[in-house]
């Protein structure tokens, strides 16, 4: 072989893997952390190009490092954007990680215009209404397509409802969210947090995330512990129907909606218990974050939650959407330091031993790599 030509594909086997994810966003929620820590954290070059989304979560993203760009033009403007992109000669061809429906759909026509591989991430279904259920239907026909190389599941309970659409098995590969080591910062508390015992809610205000249920928890829970306040941090769709509900409650000055918060990590750490009333779920950040800084919690046992908590060991699990029971077992934390001591301990070295992400990252380089290898199937 001639050396120059020799030099040239070793330089280019060795060079970083280049992965544009394709997002389109309502803000900088439990994908989006996710998918910041990934970017720097996993070996290779990644590239955010965003569908859609709001110029804060591109400036948050930037301000990391990361290399962002918006791409809401449609399907042109990505397909010629790829095109641009995939004839620098300089590295690997690309590589598309599709995130969410709309980045699935628009990199499975990429992937088909260009013969690229596409890895489809799936952190979750939230088949709510008759739209939703028809953006799961499509997602799941095209996971099993062969432009689709790999699926990635966040949680078990994802990868089986995709083995039982009919997705072959070698193309599933379950990869838990994870969490950086913690950088060790000190964590003050909000000032506009209210004083403890504090309950919390994190999460946008959409219906598959349950906050209408937190509202009915919070009420039966505020009439009867007079000290107790409550915080729903997020913003989404259900916000006006929560304040009118809390308003006809009598418990305003109780029940606060402060909005999204940027230093997310300081409110949790403030609340005496994080409640998680999700209906539906993948392995929610939240949840690990909250682990980490060894908060409290109380959940509904819906998705990848029972593959990260235990009950009575780790957290309070309920069956899904028992409100009634749900309220339990937030009240026994409220009422008992020393549970919520020994659940947040153990909770935070599960986290450790299971949900870090220096210990995922060599699985996602090797996916990468064997995903960009064109004899790969």
């Amino acid at each position: 072989m001639d050396s120059a030509l020799g030099c040239q594909l070793t330089a280019t086997r060795d060079a970083p893997q280049r992965i544009v994810h394709l997002l389109g966003s309502g803000g900088f929620y439990g994908l989006e952390r996710m998918l910041l820590d990934h970017c720097l954290h996993v070996p290779g070059k990644h590239q955010v190009w965003l569908l859609s989304g709001p110029d804060s979560l591109f400036q948050r993203f930037a301000a990391a490092g990361v290399e962002i760009r918006r791409c809401g033009g449609g399907l042109r403007e990505l397909l010629q954007a790829i095109r641009q992109a995939q004839f620098d000669p300089a590295g690997p061809r690309l590589l598309i990680n599709a995130h969410g429906f709309k980045g699935l759909v628009l990199g499975w026509l990429a992937a088909c215009r260009f013969g690229l591989p596409l890895i489809a991430t799936q952190h979750g279904f939230t088949p709510s209404n008759r739209k939703q259920r028809v953006y799961t239907w499509l997602t799941l026909q095209l996971c099993r397509t062969p432009q689709v190389k790999a699926v990635v599941c966040v949680a078990d309970s994802i990868a089986r409802l995709l083995r039982k659409a009919g997705v072959r098995g070698h193309k599933l590969h379950v990869l838990p969210n994870g969490l950086p080591a913690s950088a060790g910062q000190p964590v003050g508390r909000p000032a506009a947090a209210p004083p403890a015992p504090l309950l919390g809610f994190v999460g946008r205000l959409s219906l598959e995330k349950g906050p209408d249920l937190f509202v009915e928890l919070a009420i039966a829970l505020c009439r009867r512990h007079p000290a107790l306040s409550v915080v729903l941090l997020g913003e989404g769709p259900q916000r006006a129907e929560l304040e009118a509900r809390i308003a006809a409650s009598g418990l305003c000055g109780r029940i606060l909606l402060p909005g999204y918060q940027e230093r997310m990590t300081d409110w949790l750490s403030a609340l005496t218990v994080l409640v998680l009333s999700s209906r539906t779920e993948g392995t929610p950040m939240v949840l690990l974050e909250a682990m980490q800084l060894g908060t409290p919690i109380a959940t509904f046992a819906v998705g990848g939650i029972p593959d990260v908590l235990i009950h009575e060991q780790s957290a309070l699990l309920s069956p899904a959407e028992d409100l009634p029971d749900l309220i339990t077992q937030t009240e026994r934390l409220l009422n008992d330091p020393l549970l919520r001591q020994r659940l947040a301990e153990r909770a935070r070295q599960v986290q450790q031993e299971r949900f870090h992400l220096p210990g995922q990252t060599a699985r996602w380089d090797q996916l990468y790599r064997r995903a960009g290898n064109p004899s790969w199937h």
